[in-house]
């Protein structure tokens, strides 16, 4: 059995991770509304960077055993389904 204060460790590690993944998300639908196009050399900076940033934070919690890798991947899987439907969203608009 796991102990609770593990468990609690790990839906806080989760927590956080996904919460910087909607900070990104939020972030480029702000920039989406606002700023730049997608095509804007400055908008996939910003994604670029962001999204590195996540999978950096990702991996370091998935090696201290906070989060198990799948999770880690569906985080990042999912927050790219959300951006590309932005994203194809923007396009049309």
């Amino acid at each position: 059995m796991i102990p609770e204060v593990a468990v609690r460790k790990e839906e806080q590690a989760y927590a956080l991770l996904k919460a910087d993944a909607d900070k990104i998300l939020q972030l480029i639908k702000v920039q989406i509304d606002n700023l730049t196009m997608p095509q804007c050399p400055l908008y996939e900076e910003v994604l670029d960077t962001q999204m590195f940033g996540l999978s950096r934070e990702i991996d370091f919690a998935v090696r201290l055993h906070l989060i198990r890798e799948e999770d880690g991947k569906a985080l990042l899987d999912n927050l790219e389904r959300q951006l590309n439907v932005l994203h194809e969203a923007s396009q049309k608009a």
